[in-house]
């Protein structure tokens, strides 16, 4: 659910590389504000980062900014932990008088919040908002639910390949271009260089799978009138599945050690020494940096099935919203804008390395730190994210994805029964969420 880079300790690096846990109230109702105070408090919660007093000098910048230019108002921020974020934001929106006027949250919790009415609908502010027109589309789809805007991207998050030189230049290799090099190549270096995986792989890395799985054109689900239907068993999902499990087995990546893996495991791999290539994401850099392989590796944009194309990844990060209960939407709206603006997101790069969702604002950071740029690369290039739906909550909980990987690893089933098992699994979850 959250991501971060530099300056970050580098556990808080592998924490944020989720993004993807859900956390979704009961279904409230009646809980829409009365007026709009023009003067008065505005409470906000944000997530609490590891290493939070740079996160912490960017936000009391911009909410000094913003009380200048509002005579009469005033913010005060709290930081929440992530881990018990879902109780928090559960009982704010079931008692709306007690509760903040604007949080951050996890951009796969979109959906579940708008379900339960907790979030503010903002989308006339947004198209009004002249910085809002750079808001690259996986950033702007991510606050979309419905048509409906309920919020604004504070950050994105992608992965990309991260690679070992000094393993590459021993062996005369190149970093792969398709996906088919990649996997030829991940196998090629675990022959050579039997110590090491080729490529860290793990069953239970559910965003790392994915760009497998939309490179060859396959979807997670297929959307028509505002309703989900799985489309994990389609003939180019399975092509993807196909290609992800063949890295696991004895010629790379051993099952018996891989299958229960997620991606904080691959990365430690990666960053320990243990493999020579891993599937991180710029809030991985840090502890890359960290680690054994400091100074000994690289990162391109993961390789598509075409040779130079890039697979589409999973575009995470962090929203701000507006509750619906709060009593100064004006104030919140004008808030959330201070919060999310193009020179917040430039400075909150700087202190935190957490990715802008402007198109202008990514294209300056990648001039000016080398690290970004393949990152950047990925999400010009197209990143997709999970379906907006309530049910992916339930989907990604009960581990519908990695239960699939790991029963088609292990041999307990093949990838069409594991499929269509587990398109059974999310057609139940869609349909509960309505």
């Amino acid at each position: 659910m959250k991501l971060s880079a530099r300056t970050a300790a580098p556990a808080a690096a592998l924490v944020l590389a989720g993004l993807a846990a859900t956390a979704c109230a009961p279904q409230t109702s009646g809980t829409g504000a009365e007026g709009d105070e023009k003067t008065g408090t505005l409470r906000v919660w944000l997530f609490q980062e590891v290493g939070n007093k740079p996160k912490e000098q960017v936000v009391d910048a911009a909410v000094a900014e913003f009380e200048k230019a509002h005579k009469g108002a005033k913010a005060e921020v709290e930081y929440i932990p992530v881990e018990t974020r879902a109780q928090r934001i559960k009982a704010a929106f079931n008692d709306p008088k007690s509760a903040p006027d604007l949080i951050e949250y996890g951009n796969t919790d979109t959906a579940g919040y708008v379900k339960d009415g907790g979030l503010a609908e903002v989308g006339a502010e947004f198209a009004a908002w002249d910085e809002a027109k750079d808001t690259d589309p996986a950033a702007r789809q991510s606050v979309t639910v419905g048509g409906k805007v309920y919020g604004a991207p504070l950050f994105v998050g992608v992965r990309a390949l991260y690679y070992r030189t000094d393993v590459f230049v021993d062996l005369g290799i190149e970093a792969p271009k398709s996906q088919a090099e990649l996997i030829s190549t991940a196998k090629k270096i675990h022959r050579k260089k039997p110590d090491l995986y080729g490529l860290a792989v793990g069953g239970a890395y559910t965003y790392g799978a994915m760009p497998f799985i939309w490179a060859g054109g396959g979807e997670l689900a297929d959307e028509s009138g505002g309703t989900y239907k799985a489309a994990i068993n389609s003939d180019e999902a399975r092509k993807g599945i196909e290609a992800y499990t063949s890295l696991f087995g004895d010629d790379n990546c051993p099952a018996a050690k891989c299958a229960a893996m997620g991606g904080n495991a691959t990365v430690t791999a990666f960053a320990s020494g243990k493999a020579a290539m891993a599937i991180g994401g710029d809030f991985s850099h840090a502890a890359v940096e960290a680690g054994a392989v400091k100074g000994r590796y690289a990162v391109v944009p993961l390789p598509g099935v075409a040779e130079g194309s890039i697979a589409p990844a999973f575009a995470g990060g962090n929203n701000i919203g507006v509750l619906r209960s709060s009593s100064h939407r004006t104030l919140a709206v004008g808030l959330m804008k201070s919060l999310t603006g193009k020179q917040t997101q430039a400075e909150m790069f700087d202190a935190m390395g957490f990715l802008p969702t402007y198109t202008d604002v990514r294209a300056e950071v990648a001039k000016k730190e080398p690290f970004a740029e393949p990152f950047v690369r990925t999400l010009d290039a197209g990143a997709k994210s999970v379906p907006a739906s309530p049910g992916w909550g339930r989907i990604d909980s009960s581990l519908v994805l990695p239960t699939m990987f790991q029963e088609i690893v292990s041999g307990r089933k093949d990838v069409a029964r594991a499929s269509d098992d587990a398109a059974k699994k999310m057609d139940a979850a869609f349909s509960e969420a309505g």
